[in-house]
């Protein structure tokens, strides 16, 4: 028996074993979901991103001297 899985994009249920798009069922809701990443459809809940690179170059830079 083939196995199945459902399309994150549509639901569709389509064979894993040789589908070159898997885990998607077409090259179209790839291309859509891909776009939807791009656009920035897609987002990780939380606050601003915090820059610590300067934070640890200053006390790299401390404890030089």
């Amino acid at each position: 028996m083939p196995v199945e899985t459902r399309c994150p994009k549509c639901g569709k249920l389509s064979p894993w074993e040789g589908n070159k798009w898997r885990p998607f069922c077409s090259e179209r809701c790839k291309m859509v979901d891909l776009g939807a990443w791009v656009t920035g459809g897609y987002r990780i809940p939380g606050g601003p991103e915090e820059d610590t690179a300067d934070d640890e170059d200053a006390r790299d830079d401390e404890g030089d001297r």
